[in-house]
């Protein structure tokens, strides 16, 4: 093939977003066979993909186009740092449960239907999130009987597509860490499962795949089951496995986490660190008592990074976080590569900060 002819790189940049999507429209399509309902329950700011039928479930994107239709329904993001229900609230899983419930009880009283309780495992676009262990699980079916998405005849969709597949170092799958007895009625995947090959998948409990099957309409596209596919897909499930990347991911993000929290010792302006394996979020704050986004601030020290040949980029609502997702083969000595330009950078803006003072205090 000659050169001009290669795909470039925003090309299949723009299929692997597609091949993902499409992975998620799926998941809709077979939770909507299976119950025969319509509507889904979201979190808020959740970003599940750029299809229609995704960015009506995605508040980060359809907030900004044509609004919230009337058969998708907003739950709180469960952010402990900065959600109703933070760090010092005695169960925050078990209050952010019941937001569940409030929401899914306010459709009902309106007459409709849920199909699909949809998340992902760990919120990316909402700011690196960890929600609180058991959230999941009192959301889908709590041996308490907090049924809230099943009893209302839904299924639970795990969007693992960046965070699946050892990222999350303790587990494989991010879902894990809701614990042993939680599993999702459909999980979705991809990004990972191809290292930048545009490849997705699609799981599903056999009820679920058993009544699309039995629609008769069968699911096919021009590149599903592709051997080239699938031949990255192995290789990349060998590396994994030979390279020993999930047993990685805990080590190096544990170091990382560790660094990242001398930081934000010595930095005012890092509030939070939070993450697990080699996810992680570091939440940059004008302020501690009111933790107002340090938006501005963000967007500086990005930029400064960048000229100091560090690719980070910002999350949340108030593009504040810091999201920490790299390749990984992330080492410990990239860890404090980073975290030394980073801590560099915060120490300079301080120091330009208090000249200002200085400056702006003399008679």
């Amino acid at each position: 093939m000659a050169a001009d002819q290669r795909p470039k790189a925003d090309t299949l940049a723009l299929r692997q977003r597609l091949i993902r999507s499409e992975a998620n429209d799926l998941a809709l399509r077979l939770a909507r066979h299976y119950t025969g309902h319509q509507d889904v329950v979201v979190l808020d700011h959740a970003y599940h993909g750029h299809l229609s039928s995704l960015i009506d479930i995605s508040p980060y994107k359809f907030r900004n186009l044509d609004g919230q239709k009337e058969w998708v329904h907003v739950a709180p993001l469960p952010d402990t740092y900065r959600g109703p229900y933070r760090e010092d609230h005695p169960n925050p899983a078990m209050a952010y449960a019941n937001e569940v419930k409030r929401v899914v009880s306010s459709a009902q009283e309106k007459g409709r239907k849920i199909a699909a309780f949809f998340a992902e495992s760990l919120p990316s676009v909402g700011g690196q999130i960890i929600p609180p262990a058991g959230y999941f699980s009192q959301v889908a079916d709590h041996l308490l009987c907090h049924r809230h998405i099943r009893k209302a005849g839904g299924v639970f969709v795990a969007d693992e597509i960046q965070v699946g597949f050892g990222r999350v170092g303790k587990h494989f799958w991010a879902f894990q860490l809701q614990g042993k007895d939680f599993v999702p009625d459909i999980v979705t995947m991809g990004k990972s499962i191809g290292n930048g090959h545009p490849v997705a998948c699609v799981a599903a409990t056999q009820p679920v795949a058993r009544a699309f099957e039995a629609t008769g309409v069968e699911y096919f596209n021009t590149f599903g089951g592709s051997p080239v596919s699938c031949a990255v897909g192995l290789a990349v499930l060998n590396v994994l496995e030979k390279e020993q990347l999930q047993d990685h991911a805990t080590s190096v993000g544990s170091f990382l986490m560790q660094l990242l929290g001398q930081q934000k010792i010595k930095h005012p302006i890092v509030g939070d660190v939070r993450g697990v394996g080699l996810f992680i979020g570091v939440d940059l704050i004008k302020d501690e008592a009111t933790r107002t986004p340090a938006t501005e601030e963000a967007a500086y020290l990005v930029s400064r990074l960048k000229e100091n040949y560090v690719l980070l980029s910002t999350d949340g609502p108030g593009r504040n976080i810091l999201k920490f997702k790299p390749p990984m083969c992330f080492s410990l000595d990239n860890a404090r590569q980073v975290v030394a330009k980073l801590d560099a950078i915060l120490t300079d803006m301080e120091e330009k900060v208090r000249s200002c003072e200085t400056l702006r205090l003399q008679p």
